[in-house]
């Protein structure tokens, strides 16, 4: 999503609350991102200069998400609003492109070079937004969240900086880590299917095979054909795993298992994945780094790899 300043015409309450203007009920900088993803940067860079709030919680989809009067309020009266842009927020791209001709408004993905970003057939001039996949991608929106706090309160920019340096070094383990295990999966094995196509930074920068059942857009749909296709696929491959989404109906990856067993191939679900949404808030899965260490942790185990039984440093919850 390329915000611009287009002039477009609010609705009348919509214009009645910008003209409220930000309201601070202290002296933190008020600060609204519409992903977890986003928000859990905003507030380990911030600390306690900041108040971050994040529109889009656990299981939710922001490919489909619409901002309620509640968002409409808290992005009009924030200091800045972070946004990730490259079209996720599709059906708030109206809204945020009029915010942004009256308020700051901080697309943190869109800083990455269109040369490290994927193209997809879903998306005519446009390209795959879940650049989170990646924690050494993620780290340039991370970075521009940090620069957009600065910005916004130039007075605390050495303590944003100096948290900013110390989120990037846990990204720097996070892709460490990533490395380590998915060494140990068998090359044949490494064949990601999950429930829509989220997954393709990871297998760029991992060596993974992914195969979505929709594409990048959850408002995709599969038809039968898709899934004859991904079944003929488990079958032919001897592909025995299959991962289902926090954010994504499970309707289709059931249908994979049973076409699957149809045929006499058995299949399992390799367990849950965080795609477009991160894990329970004050959890270590609804952070960032929990997300990552999680999807890690559970694919390169389900597919054969020999992981650490919670995760990179001992968080993730037990059972995975």
């Amino acid at each position: 999503m390329a915000l611009t300043r287009r002039n477009l015409l609010l609705s009348a309450p919509a214009l009645a609350l910008f003209a409220a203007g930000p309201l601070r009920a202290d002296s933190a900088l008020q600060v609204v991102a519409t992903t977890g993803m986003i928000a859990d940067a905003a507030r380990a860079i911030g600390g306690d200069a900041v108040e971050v709030r994040a529109l889009m919680g656990p299981g939710v989809d922001p490919h489909s998400y619409r901002q309620t009067r509640t968002d409409i309020v808290a992005m009009t009266r924030a200091d800045l609003t972070l946004v990730h842009g490259l079209y996720l927020e599709a059906q708030m791209e109206e809204f945020l492109g009029q915010l942004g001709a009256r308020a700051t408004v901080v697309p943190v993905a869109e800083v990455i070079p269109h040369d490290l970003l994927r193209a997809h057939a879903d998306y005519d001039n446009k390209f795959d937004p879940h650049v989170w996949m990646d924690p050494e991608l993620w780290k340039m929106p991370v970075a521009e969240v940090a620069r957009a706090l600065s910005a916004a309160r130039p007075e605390s920019a050495a303590q944003f900086d100096a948290a900013a340096a110390e989120y990037l070094s846990t990204l720097d383990r996070l892709d460490a880590y990533a490395r380590e295990v998915v060494a140990t999966v068998p090359e044949g094995a490494r064949v990601l299917v999950t429930a829509h196509d989220a997954f393709g930074y990871f297998g760029r920068s991992y060596g993974f095979e992914v195969v979505g059942i929709q594409g990048i857009s959850t408002e995709s749909e599969a038809g039968l054909n898709r899934i004859r296709e991904v079944v003929d696929l488990l079958v032919d491959r001897g592909i025995g795993a299959v991962f289902v989404e926090s954010s994504v109906s499970d309707r289709n990856m059931r249908a994979l298992i049973e076409g699957a067993a149809a045929r006499g191939h058995e299949v399992r679900i390799g367990g849950e994945l965080y795609s477009d949404a991160m894990g329970e808030p004050g959890t270590y899965e609804g952070t960032y780094p929990g997300m990552i260490d999680h999807n890690v942790t559970v694919i390169a185990g389900a597919l054969g790899g020999t992981v650490p039984e919670r995760g990179m440093d001992g968080k993730l919850k037990a059972g995975l």
